[in-house]
């Protein structure tokens, strides 16, 4: 049975340590991690790498949605039935991604300010005739000493809030990302401070709108040290810092998180998901919402050979099951093994 109304939608996708497969890179992205195993970024090779992936024995077992690009939510599979029906019949749902980028905040600004509220009721409408269940929204969000401006915040988490809203009046679950970026030279505690500040602006934004928070799910940052930090926090201090910025900042009656890797390593992001399990003690489910840390060993895999088609899916398909243990509390380096 699909889920129908957006509270059954939002649970369904995070139920039994299930998370989403962020599967909606844009061409120029894809044509990036393309390059980086010497293939052509055709139609025709982005369909097949991405069919390989819906048609992995885990997804059945670990993976409750996919976000999808515009046009694999458009695409046919190899056999001729839509891709988006591959990923249904896999009992997981499809999601598709409707921000159409950042641009500067104000010229000659390093802020950004996410684009593509102009027209987004109309291709809302679109995508739920399409069979989208849900749709995702990323905020950019860059740490200094002197930023983020409170302009910054406000006007991306302001931009969030209405686009959960046009998601929600077209039956579709809003995932609103506030991507708190972890390039630079700041320390755990600033990652921290700016974290929580931008999540309790964000609630209240949404609150304001009256967007119905059981109908919704976020897809925060985890607290970090910045990449060029000299300190580098533990896995243990991920977990406890995420954990307690997050209950200072984020509503119990949320259904889910779904964790961005941001670049983390694959197995970075799966212990730090893992510890925050075993922490406990919150009401919502904590889950993950990955791109490269679920992909980059099945795309490495593959590389454009057909023949590693099988042992692709395989790879792919032991990062979804080792992040779906973690989304549990289950998980154990030895596992990997």
């Amino acid at each position: 049975m699909i889920p129908k109304t957006l509270e059954e939608i939002a649970n369904y996708i995070v139920r039994d340590g299930k998370g989403i497969l962020a599967a909606d890179e844009s061409t120029g992205t894809i044509e990036k991690r393309f390059k980086s195993i010497d293939v052509e970024s055709t139609e025709d090779n982005r369909r097949k790498y991405r069919e390989m992936l819906f048609r992995s024995p885990a997804m059945a077992e670990a993976i409750g949605g996919v976000i999808l690009f515009d046009e694999t939510l458009r695409q046919k599979a190899s056999d001729g039935n839509y891709l988006r029906e591959v990923i249904l019949d896999h009992g997981s749902l499809p999601g598709i991604k409707v921000d159409q980028g950042v641009k500067e905040l104000e010229s000659g600004s390093n802020e950004k300010i996410t684009t593509g509220l102009d027209g987004l009721h109309e291709r809302c409408q679109e995508y739920d005739k399409l069979g989208a269940k849900f749709t995702k929204w990323r905020a950019v969000i860059h740490v200094s000493d002197d930023l983020p401006s409170d302009k910054c915040i406000r006007e991306n988490m302001n931009a969030l809030a209405e686009y959960a809203l046009i998601a929600q009046q077209n039956n579709m679950v809003p995932i609103v990302e506030p991507e708190v970026i972890m390039d630079g030279s700041h320390s755990v505690e600033r990652c921290h401070v700016v974290t929580n500040q931008v999540l309790l602006i964000l609630f209240e934004m949404l609150d304001k709108k009256n967007v119905n928070i059981k109908g919704t799910l976020l897809k925060p940052n985890m607290v970090v040290s910045g990449t060029e930090n000299s300190y580098q926090a533990t896995i243990q201090e991920v977990a406890n810092k995420t954990i307690q910025c997050l209950k200072s900042s984020v509503p119990d009656e949320l259904p889910g998180i779904v964790f961005l890797s941001g670049g983390q390593s694959d197995l970075d992001a799966t212990a730090h998901l893992d510890a925050m399990n075993k922490i406990g003690g919150f009401k919502w489910k904590l889950s993950f919402s990955y791109g490269r840390a679920l992909q980059q060993a099945a795309l490495k895999t593959w590389a454009g050979n057909d023949s590693k088609l099988e042992a692709a899916q395989m790879a792919f398909s032991h990062r979804a099951i080792m992040n779906m243990k973690a989304a549990e509390g289950q998980w154990d380096k030895s596992l990997e093994n």
